[in-house]
């Protein structure tokens, strides 16, 4: 990403989360009747404790040195969460990528055999970029045969945005896409010059209206544990609890596990593994 790329990033950011913010949250009086929603810029920079001209610059991308004691004044004025303050900080170029970008992403053998030992409960292992590297039986079972997507396309985002059956699966799909289209432009800003991380969301954005919606928001949330819901086509309603692991010595990949959240969910996975033995 060049700098008038991450300045354009960094504008678009202020401006959402301007408008995201009302005054009363911030201590300043209602007012009845505004022209557009959120803080006004003036507003903004008053709560800054920096001077209009300057943050209107700032809001139009222009080349201009922003400090560090500007950026935390800014991330405490948006009410910002430690992973939007991080993104912040990562756009005006005060942080450098800490994640070193590997030529080949590779999944030892000793955590293919840690996928397997799963047993009935699903998980899969990314890469920076949201690539599934590797899988154990039961993601199989749960979600989608990745051995049978082609490998451009065995990604978490890209499955869950262009296929149609993921969309059917997920109880609450909209609510998980958008939780993970703020997650995953968490991953994006650490890699942010990468050309495959570009052509991906390229792709998205001309593929999804909903990712290009979603996108354009500029939310940012860091990976979480959850709770998710399915309607799987043979044993009906599923239950998940999940979490993401990070894996030591490879900051790009990560472990997603999901664990039955009920006692049904186990014994229809038990069904579900039974089942494929059968075959």
């Amino acid at each position: 990403m060049t700098q008038n790329e991450l300045r354009s990033e960094l504008a678009n950011f202020l401006r959402t989360r301007r408008s995201h913010l009302l005054p009363e949250e911030v201590g300043l009086p209602h007012v009845a009747r505004r022209k557009t929603a959120g803080l006004r810029r003036e507003e903004v920079a008053q709560l800054a404790g920096v001077g209009l001209t300057w943050y209107t610059w700032l809001e139009q991308g222009r080349d201009i040195h922003v400090s560090t004691q500007v950026l935390e004044s800014l991330a405490h004025t948006f009410r910002l969460t430690p992973a939007e303050k991080a993104y912040l900080f990562l756009l005006a170029g005060q942080t450098s990528p800490a994640y070193p970008v590997p030529q080949q992403e590779q999944v030892s053998p000793f955590l293919s055999r840690l996928l397997e030992q799963m047993g009935t409960s699903p998980a899969y292992i990314t890469g920076r970029r949201w690539d599934v590297l590797a899988w154990n039986e039961a993601a199989c079972q749960v979600f989608v045969n990745f051995a049978t997507i082609p490998v451009e396309e065995r990604n978490i985002v890209h499955f869950t945005f262009t296929n149609e059956e993921c969309r059917r699966r997920f109880v609450d799909w909209e609510g998980v896409a958008q939780r993970m289209v703020a997650q995953f432009r968490t991953s994006h800003s650490q890699y942010r010059n990468e050309a495959q991380f570009h052509a991906l969301i390229t792709e998205l954005q001309q593929r999804s209206p909903e990712f290009a919606c979603w996108w354009s928001k500029c939310e940012v949330q860091g990976r979480q544990d959850g709770r998710k819901e399915l309607n799987h086509p043979q044993v009906g309603s599923l239950v998940f609890e999940h979490s993401t692991f990070q894996i030591d010595g490879s900051p790009g990949l990560k472990m997603v596990v999901y664990l039955p959240a009920c006692e049904e969910t186990a014994r229809k996975l038990e069904q579900l593994s039974l089942s494929s033995c059968a075959i």
